[in-house]
């Protein structure tokens, strides 16, 4: 048996989808078979290899057209409805879903009905939300703690469904599959906000945008604050975009073996970012990497790339870095400190936990009397092109002001406004 290097054929699968040109390969159909001939042309694959990795790109289109609906339809041989997937039907799949209905519970009838809803919403195969009993979960640890919850890992017995068998006509396991299982405390005493959670999951990993139609959030701003998008700290709601700013943050940790803003968790730190302030680049971080990280906190959230965008260039980024170390000394060198144990105080400022900010109308202004001025000496600080940020403005709560030449180090004196409250 010829043994496929999953490495490689993953790493040929993510050089398929950089080279597409969108602009070029303007539909679904035209960038499949690109990545597919692209695969096709690759040297680097065994004839195996190029069949496994046609077999996850055709897996990916399956995805994509059902999710946008585009593409020709055919007719299913067994349930006679127009389906868009070429390796299984979606209606097949929902279908065998619902004739299960009636072998679980949660227990709890909105959980229920919102899995049954996302059940019915199915895309692929192995993109199913189910509910999972505990006594199909062995080899429970506890793992760590949150602001709200704790974590533990667990061996799911059997594991999620990977594939529709077109002969038995069922849906198929992965087999024993490790996870993470998030412990919520006092659940049945707290408000809905954990089941909102849920179902915004469900709506940013499975594009269920039809089925949750969740409230905005609170104004009161949760999570970890050097990670959180200056958007989101002036009061906008959390996007797409403002995660891929907490990735640039988690880059920055990556190159400098230490948090963004240590030990600077505070009201001034929040205001230091919606106005532009980063951590300073290390010195001798390579010019890529560096350049993504940058485009990812831009203080323009158009501006970062899309999550599909900075997944395939830190793949391919890191796959080129790694297949280029030998016995040479890479030119990355990350600076770590000495290792110690963090203070109590340390640990517990580093959980997720919910910033009481009150974002008051006009917080920060344009008006010179009222503007807010910092006296910032830290040379491991820098700014980007930081924004004058109108807060809850009820003529035009979404315009952003620019103000690029907003620098810290031309301030020479801490001036709040009256209107700024905590």
């Amino acid at each position: 048996m010829t043994t496929i290097r999953m490495k490689l054929v993953s790493a040929a699968c993510r050089r398929a989808r950089a080279l597409i040109d969108y602009k070029i390969l303007n539909n679904s159909e035209k960038r499949h078979e690109f990545r597919q001939q692209t695969i096709l042309a690759d040297k680097s694959l065994t004839k195996d290899e190029k069949l496994e990795a046609i077999k996850w790109l055709n897996i990916d289109f399956d995805k994509n057209r059902i999710l946008f609906n585009e593409g020709t339809k055919r007719i299913c041989e067994d349930c006679q409805d127009e389906c868009l997937a070429t390796l299984y039907c979606e209606h097949c799949v929902r279908n065998y879903l619902k004739t299960k209905f009636s072998n679980w519970t949660s227990g709890n009838n909105d959980i229920d009905n919102l899995i049954q809803k996302c059940q019915m919403k199915t895309i692929s195969p192995n993109k199913i939300v189910e509910w999972i009993p505990y006594d199909n979960l062995q080899n429970v640890k506890y793992l760590t703690k949150g602001g709200c919850s704790e974590i533990y890992t667990a061996v799911w017995i059997d594991g999620p469904y990977e594939e529709w068998d077109n002969e038995g006509k069922k849906l198929k396991r992965y087999g024993d599959h490790m996870v993470i299982l998030k412990k919520l405390v006092n659940v049945e005493s707290a408000n809905r906000s954990w089941f909102e959670e849920c179902k915004s999951h469900l709506t940013i990993s499975n594009k269920y945008e039809t089925i949750v139609k969740f409230d905005k959030p609170l104004n009161s701003i949760y999570g970890n604050l050097p990670y959180i998008a200056p958007e989101v700290i002036a009061g906008k709601e959390t996007t797409f975009a403002s995660d891929v700013y907490s990735i640039g943050m988690l880059m920055w940790e990556i190159s400098s073996g230490q948090p963004p803003f240590i030990s600077k968790h505070n009201y001034d730190l929040a205001i230091k970012i919606v106005n532009g302030m980063r951590p300073r680049i290390i010195p001798g971080t390579p010019l890529e990497y560096k350049l993504l990280m940058e485009q990812c906190w831009d203080a323009d959230p158009t501006k970062r790339p899309d999550i599909h965008t900075l997944n395939n260039k830190l793949k391919i980024y890191l796959n080129l870095n790694f297949s280029n170390i030998s016995s040479k000394s890479t030119n990355f060198s990350i600076s770590l400190p000495e290792p110690r144990n963090a203070t109590k105080e340390e640990q517990e400022a580093y959980y997720s936990i919910e910033l009481d900010f009150d974002i008051q109308n006009d917080l920060i202004i344009e008006n010179k009397t009222k503007r807010i001025y910092f006296n910032d000496d830290d040379e491991n600080f820098k700014t980007v092109n930081s924004k004058k940020v109108k807060l809850n403005n009820n003529e035009d709560e979404d315009k952003l002001y620019q103000n690029p030449n907003f620098h810290y180090g031309e301030q020479d004196k801490t001036k709040i406004s009256n209107e700024a409250t905590l």
